[in-house]
């Protein structure tokens, strides 16, 4: 409707551009008849260039006829009566049609060329987009999304093969139903149907067609459908790479633990269970054994049930705490009470090594929960007894930094080297050079770290070889509620 107002407008609007021309002139004597035909010509140039060549032959006509009316003689009379005039008559109007012709294709021809200098700024922002997209499920629901956003059409819809399923976005128009998408598969050509506002693409990569592509809206040149139709499938190709990668990397991981878990198993379990089984079969030999052997024997047993027992509860706590099963009843603790509890869960096995505390503040205040907080000390404790020896000093320290405080624990064992750094708050992970020299399942620094995680702190270790190891880890600070003598 709004295009047949401004049709009819036009063709005014030059009709009154000659008539002001015509009345100029032909009421002024001083200009003669070349110059009114050059503005003629250069008011038809004008026309030809904003509005097209329809309006600008109408144009052309309209002032041939004013030209030989009011400015060939005879004046006033449609009637030539000199042969040269109409030379000059056709001249002027051959020249008008073909100036306005030549202008009207060069209008064109810019025209089509910002289109398509749109249309490329459109794919490049299309290819960033998909390359931006995560998994394949992620990527195909906001490829048709995409579409319509960059593209301004009406609607996009997007069809795969082998799923059989169809993604769309926009208005949901019958037009680009399953039954067309489809027909584009097979026929693996692109079809432009001006009429309609339809276009359709396969997704061709290259011998192999993915899918097809549907657009409801502007219509796309065809380079633009097969650039479209490439850019899509070669994503979805990444997109479905990158997913078998990821699974791979998850299944050799998954091996990886699972081989790491069965050397914990072969090792660490197969121990008490020797022991066990040794006991045993000397309780129910006939061999004569006396009470003190026999408690022996069944101290023997004891311990080891406890040892397994253990071994089994690590692994379960580190199962609950990656679920995010444990609640943590967060509450307020002194630092030098917190160290305190854990020295006195580790009294059995520290023995009389020294043990050196070094507080700057020991009225410091945190905010977590008792026992995790405890067990993760414990835990660090623990390991630093384990891999040093009997007569060094383990030291225990903590100072506030902005919002946390940070403990550390530090021993004079052998160290770690820097390659196993990254790896030993694996699950599971124990150091190469001492996984079959200290007894453990390799799970204690992975609890730790999944505790100090879910108060939301950090922990880390630094070690040099041949003079030991610190671990550290920070807990939350409660501001402003320290202690007082």
């Amino acid at each position: 409707m709004k295009k047949a107002l401004i049709t009819p407008a036009r063709y005014t609007a030059a009709l009154a551009a000659v008539s002001l021309i015509t009345l100029f002139y032909f009421h002024s004597h001083r200009f003669n008849v070349t110059t009114v035909a050059f503005t003629y010509l250069l008011a038809i140039l004008g026309v030809s260039t904003i509005w097209g060549l329809g309006v600008s032959i109408f144009m052309s006509l309209a002032a041939t006829l004013a030209y030989n009316y009011f400015f060939l003689p005879p004046i006033g009379t449609l009637t030539i009566a000199d042969p040269q005039n109409w030379v000059a008559l056709f001249t002027f109007l051959t020249t008008s049609v073909l100036a306005s012709d030549l202008a009207t294709r060069a209008r064109n021809q810019a025209a089509e060329a910002n289109r398509r200098r749109r249309e490329v700024e459109r794919l490049y922002k299309f290819s960033q987009r998909l390359l931006s997209a995560g998994n394949p499920i992620e990527l195909l629901n906001a490829i048709p999304r995409q579409m319509v956003e960059i593209f301004e059409v009406g609607a996009a819809a997007l069809f795969l093969s082998d799923k059989q399923k169809i993604y769309r976005s926009g208005m949901n128009l019958p037009q680009l139903d399953a039954e067309f998408l489809k027909a584009t598969v097979a026929r693996e050509d692109i079809e432009i149907d001006a009429e309609r506002s339809l276009c359709f693409a396969p997704l061709r990569l290259g011998t192999r067609i993915l899918g097809s592509l549907g657009i409801s809206g502007p219509v796309l040149s065809r380079q633009s459908l097969e650039a479209l139709g490439s850019l899509i499938a070669v994503a979805i190709e990444r997109a479905h790479a990158i997913e078998m990668v990821g699974k791979t990397e998850a299944a050799r991981e998954g091996e990886r633990l699972k081989s790491a878990l069965l050397d914990a198993i072969a090792h660490d379990f197969r121990t008490p269970l020797t022991s066990m089984k040794a006991s045993v079969t000397s309780l129910l030999s006939p061999a004569n054994l006396d009470q003190e052997q026999r408690i022996e024997l069944l101290s023997i047993i004891n311990e080891e049930c406890d040892r397994l027992n253990r071994l089994v509860g690590e692994a379960a706590e580190m199962a609950r705490l990656e679920a995010g099963e444990v609640k943590l009843q967060a509450e307020t603790l002194r630092v030098m009470d917190l160290i305190t509890a854990a020295l006195e869960v580790c009294k059995g096995v520290l023995g009389a090594r020294p043990i050196r505390i070094n507080l700057k503040n020991p009225d410091l205040q945190v905010r977590a929960d008792a026992a995790r907080a405890r067990e993760v000390l414990v835990h660090l404790i623990e390991n630093a007894n384990l891999y040093s020896s009997a007569d060094t000093p383990i030291t225990i320290s903590a100072e506030e930094n902005d919002d946390f405080v940070i403990f550390s624990v530090a021993d004079h064992g052998p160290g770690i080297e820097e390659a196993e750094l990254g790896l030993i708050f694996d699950k599971f992970y124990r150091g190469a050079n001492q996984r079959y020299r200290v007894q453990g399942t390799g799970m204690g620094l992975p609890i730790a770290k999944a505790i100090v995680e879910a108060h939301g702190g950090t922990i880390s270790a630094i070690s040099q070889l041949g003079q030991g190891s610190v671990f550290s880890f920070s807990l939350p600070i409660l501001k402003g509620a320290t202690a007082h003598p």
